[in-house]
C-alpha cells in the first residue's frame, strides 16, 4: 500500500494530504514500467549469455550425437573401402584373368560423381566440411559398388560361358602330326625361302602330303574362305569368339561354307601348296584380340609333356620357312 503524504499548509495551520496530477501519476508510472523492462532487459541478457535455455541444452546434445555418429559413419566407411578395394583387386586380379578379361581400368572406378555444386545445400553450416566429406565418400563408394556389381555380373556371365569358351580356344594340332617330325617352322625369325631375306614367320608349318586332313582346332564359325594365288593361297579362318581367330592357310580343297559351325577336330579342309608356297605343307596362325601369338602355346589338348618339349625344340631351331 502506498504511503500517504502531508504537507503543512500555513495558512489554515493544518497537514493536508498531497494529491498529485495526472501528469505526475502518468510520469510515476511511466518511469517504473520503463525500470522494469530494463531489468528484465538486463536480466535476460546476463541469463542467454550465462546460461543455456532447455532448448538449446537439448540442441546441443543432438549435434553432440549427430557428431559422434559421423566419426563412427567415417571410421564404418574406412572399413567398408578397404573390403571393397580387395573386392576390387579380387576381380582385376583373379576372376578376370581366370576368364581372360581385361581388368577394369582404375581411371573407370576412380571415375567422380557428376554433378556441379552437388553439395551446395550442404555449405554455410558450422560443419559443413564433415559433412560434405562424408558425403563425397558415401557417393565414390556407391560408384565404386555399381560398378563392382555390374562387373559381377559380366564375371557370372563368363563363369556361365567357361564351357564354351573352352571348346572354342584353339587347342589341338591342326594336322595328324603324332611323331612330330613333319613340323617345318614355328613362330620366330626365318629366311623367307623365295625372297631369301630375313622376316618374322608369324605361325607354325607343317610339312604333309597333299589332301592331308586339316582339324579345326576349336569350336567356331567359319568367318571367311579365300581362294588365291598369292600370299596365303587357299585358306580359311576360323572364328572361335573370345577374341580368338585362327588361319589355315595353302589348303587344296575346303570341306566348308562361309557361316558354317565347326567343333574342334572337325576336318574343314586339306593340305596343299597354293599361294607363295615352296611344298605341300599347312601354315597356320593364332590371332587373340586381332594380334597373332605363337600357336605352340596351344597344343596342350593332344600332347604329353615329352612331345610339348619335342615340339619346341623343333620350332625353334633356325631354319627357312615354306612360305
Amino acid at each position: 500500500m502506498a504511503k500517504i503524504k502531508y504537507k503543512y499548509n500555513p495558512e489554515t495551520l493544518t497537514y493536508e494530504k498531497v494529491k498529485l496530477s495526472k501528469t505526475q501519476v502518468f510520469v510515476k508510472v511511466l518511469i517504473f514500467v520503463f525500470a522494469g523492462l530494463m531489468f528484465g532487459v538486463f536480466t535476460m541478457i546476463i541469463a542467454y549469455n550465462l546460461f543455456n535455455s532447455p532448448k538449446e541444452l537439448m540442441l546441443e546434445r543432438e549435434l553432440s550425437y549427430i557428431k559422434d555418429n559421423y566419426k563412427r559413419m567415417n571410421k564404418d566407411l574406412a572399413n567398408y573401402e578397404k573390403v571393397l578395394l580387395d573386392m576390387e583387386e579380387r576381380d582385376d586380379n583373379i576372376y578376370r584373368v581366370i576368364f581372360e578379361a581385361e581388368p577394369i581400368s582404375s581411371g573407370v572406378r576412380n571415375a567422380g560423381v557428376g554433378g556441379i555444386n552437388r553439395y551446395s545445400d550442404m555449405e554455410g553450416f558450422d560443419n559443413e566440411e564433415m559433412v560434405i566429406n562424408t558425403n563425397k565418400r558415401l557417393d565414390r563408394i556407391a560408384k565404386k559398388l555399381f560398378i563392382q556389381s555390374k562387373s559381377y555380373d559380366e564375371v557370372i556371365d563368363l563363369a556361365i560361358n567357361k564351357e564354351k569358351l573352352l571348346a572354342s580356344i584353339p587347342a589341338i594340332q591342326p594336322i595328324p602330326n603324332k611323331n612330330l617330325k613333319r613340323m617345318a617352322s614355328g613362330f620366330a625369325w626365318r629366311i623367307h625361302p623365295i625372297y631369301k631375306t630375313r622376316k618374322f614367320h608369324y605361325g607354325m608349318d607343317f610339312t604333309a602330303p597333299t589332301g592331308t586332313v586339316i582339324y579345326a582346332t576349336g569350336d567356331g564359325v567359319i568367318g571367311s574362305i579365300k581362294k588365291s594365288r598369292r600370299g596365303y593361297g587357299n585358306h580359311i579362318v576360323l572364328d572361335h569368339g573370345f577374341g580368338y581367330e585362327t588361319l589355315y592357310a595353302h589348303m587344296s580343297k575346303f570341306n566348308v561354307r562361309k557361316g558354317q559351325k565347326v567343333k574342334r577336330g572337325d576336318i574343314i579342309g586339306y593340305v596343299g601348296n597354293t599361294g607363295t608356297s615352296t611344298a605341300p605343307h599347312l601354315h597356320y596362325e593364332v590371332w587373340k584380340d586381332h594380334k597373332k601369338i605363337n600357336p605352340i602355346n596351344y597344343y596342350f589338348n593332344d600332347l604329353t609333356p615329352e612331345e610339348y618339349d619335342r615340339m619346341i625344340e623343333l620350332s625353334s631351331s633356325a631354319n627357312q620357312s615354306f612360305d
